[in-house]
């Protein structure tokens, strides 16, 4: 199962960095081959997972200006298609991140935990596989469902993330049962 999600979500990055074709006739470059990874690219890696992290270690300890520190000033933070939260979305900026979407799961939720398993990362794109847990406050259901997060770091910074994650078991949790 580990192999098969991981198996995805490199299918995932790729399919995000393929150029657009614009039909039949277009011509593109041929696709560059495969190279042995350097010294300076793992290292590189490493930087890019750990910068990630300090999200994750934020959301552990409650500290938001830490889950926040390394967002770039132009963040754009994308919630799962059909998710509670999308309704904003794209959320721009660190401000409408946090008054947006992480103030109303604080209010809306007695826990909602964020714990990634397996990073993987390839140039300035990491991707975190991992599970939410939580209790929504309202209708005391709890959830633990599984996540796909894919985040674009440049110059140390987070700039993109993009949510994918179980939407129908998520918003049943919130709804409360007809009596």
């Amino acid at each position: 199962m580990k192999y098969t999600i991981t198996v995805a979500a490199f299918g995932l990055i790729a399919a995000c960095s393929e150029p657009a074709t614009n039909g039949p006739g277009d011509t593109q470059a041929p696709a560059e081959t495969a190279q042995t990874a350097t010294p300076e690219d793992v290292a590189d890696d490493i930087s890019t997972v750990d910068t990630v992290k300090t999200v994750y270690d934020g959301f552990a300890t409650g500290d938001i200006a830490l889950a926040t520190s390394n967002f770039a000033e132009s963040i754009v933070w994308t919630e799962a298609e059909n998710s509670p939260y999308a309704d904003q979305n794209p959320y721009e900026g660190t401000d409408e991140i946090v008054t947006g979407l992480f103030a109303r799961l604080g209010g809306e939720w007695e826990y909602f935990n964020a714990v990634p398993s397996e990073f993987i990362a390839e140039g300035n794109r990491v991707v975190s596989l991992g599970r939410y847990t939580a209790k929504h406050g309202e209708t005391g259901k709890e959830m633990d469902i599984p996540f796909v997060h894919v985040w674009t770091v440049e110059d140390g910074e987070i700039t993109s993330f993009q949510q994918y994650t179980d939407t129908l078991a998520h918003t049943a949790v919130m709804t409360t049962d007809p009596e």
